[in-house]
């Protein structure tokens, strides 16, 4: 399976470089919850003239967890960015024990349906990694986590989540590995069988998220997932 490089964009202005970088998807949120509708459409229309997929984040507040109402919104929301063109979602919800809210975000995919999603990053906040993605794997449209094993991402939880990738491929399958991607991680993810990898910071000039998305920087990931180590971690696993 060909890897697949994924690159967060904030605003229009990061379209041109990841485009133009060779990312095969984006991923659109403003300060980690959904953007406003100008911005998703400016974003859209420049991602779509790209012939890039993108998924936009369904998301209110600061907090993992939401309300009726809130969901309200969101099926609405979610139904303007599909119809500006967004490809997919991201959303996922957790409770209040912070485990995952499988009834909420099932009632929201559900309300969505036929629309691929990934459930975001908090993941990583709930107490028990893996009994998290035994619950998550099934949710219907799913077919993207995106993750970094910890709460501080990949820098603390990239040693738990190569291990549970390592040995089920449901996870390996499904893993945007996220949260601060560092590139000597990569070979021995894909040797796991992650092939979907994220990158936002690393591919700002200076790591600012006041720069915008720059195609140089894109490029080198983009070569790094098309490189010989990946390669042949890619054959190891499909042999």
């Amino acid at each position: 399976m060909n890897p697949l490089l994924e690159v967060a964009v904030h605003r229009v202005e990061d379209v041109a470089g990841a485009v133009e970088g060779g990312a095969d998807r984006l991923t659109l949120d403003v300060d980690g919850r959904s953007p406003d509708v100008p911005t998703a459409a400016a974003v859209l229309r420049a991602a779509v003239a790209g012939d890039v997929p993108v998924r936009v984040m369904l998301r209110l507040d600061d907090t993992f967890t939401t309300t009726g109402g809130d969901l309200v919104r969101m099926i609405g929301l979610g139904e303007e960015y599909l119809a500006l063109g967004a490809e997919g979602l991201l959303f996922g919800f957790l409770d209040v024990d912070l485990e995952v809210d499988v009834a909420t975000t099932t009632a929201l995919a559900d309300s969505l349906p036929g629309v691929p999603w990934t459930f975001h990053r908090a993941i990583d906040a709930t107490l028990d990694l893996a009994r998290s993605w035994r619950r998550v794997v099934g949710l219907p449209g799913l077919t993207a986590v995106s993750s970094g094993g910890s709460p501080q991402g990949l820098a603390q939880g990239y040693d738990d989540l190569l291990a549970l990738a390592g040995r089920d491929p449901a996870v390996a399958r499904l893993l945007v590995a996220s949260g601060g991607l560092d590139a000597e991680q990569v070979p021995w993810l894909a040797r796991a069988g992650v092939h979907q990898f994220r990158v936002g910071h690393q591919v700002r000039p200076g790591g600012s998220s006041r720069a915008f998305v720059d195609a140089g920087l894109v490029r080198s990931w983009r070569l790094l997932l098309d490189g010989p180590a990946v390669s042949r971690a890619d054959r190891t696993v499909t042999s």
